[in-house]
């Protein structure tokens, strides 16, 4: 599992992202003459930035393109990986914010270790702390036979917690109507 110092850390894409575009520019057959130098470029631009408050991705050479976003504005996050992504271990992680476009706000490509960007995004999204307190030896054996540990677990007693608050309020909105 990847942790925030190490996703502070990332500032490039990995190496396979370069395999991924050599392999669709050669899937685009005849177009490979235009993919795969704007693929190339892309790949040899393209930086990340993640910091306390939000993350930042810039790629371009002659149009520079940046994008900015606070963890804050994060609405939704998805993983999507194809079977060539699959297959060279990268999946795309799309960040959505409440912009009003189908599209997401941002795509960060080339990341090895998505799924744990993907916790970690959560979390900050939710404005959630580091949870090293919870992380202790706390684990819940669900019917399921699977485990749940840690921010997991933290997790699931604050939306418990939320729910309680949530009919307790109604219970009391209900005994006051005639």
């Amino acid at each position: 599992m990847i942790d925030g110092t190490e996703i502070y850390r990332i500032e490039r894409p990995s190496p396979m992202l370069l395999k991924l575009y050599v392999i669709r520019s050669i899937l685009s057959g005849p177009f490979i003459l235009i993919t795969l130098p704007v693929l190339l470029f892309r790949y040899y631009t393209l930086k990340y930035r993640f910091d306390k408050e939000g993350i930042s991705m810039k790629w371009g050479l002659v149009f520079r393109r940046e994008v900015n976003l606070t963890y804050a504005r994060i609405q939704d996050i998805h993983l999507t990986s194809g079977l060539i992504q699959r297959w060279l271990g990268l999946a795309d992680v799309k960040v959505q914010t409440a912009s009003g476009s189908a599209e997401p706000e941002m795509t960060i490509e080339g990341i090895i270790e998505y799924e744990g960007l993907r916790d970690f995004l959560y979390t900050k999204m939710r404005g959630y702390k580091e949870l090293s307190a919870v992380k202790s030896n706390v684990q819940v054996q669900p019917a399921g036979g699977q485990q749940i540990t840690g921010e997991a677990l933290s997790v699931l007693m604050e939306i418990r917690n939320e729910l309680k608050s949530a009919r307790e309020a109604l219970e009391r909105a209900a005994a006051k109507q005639p």
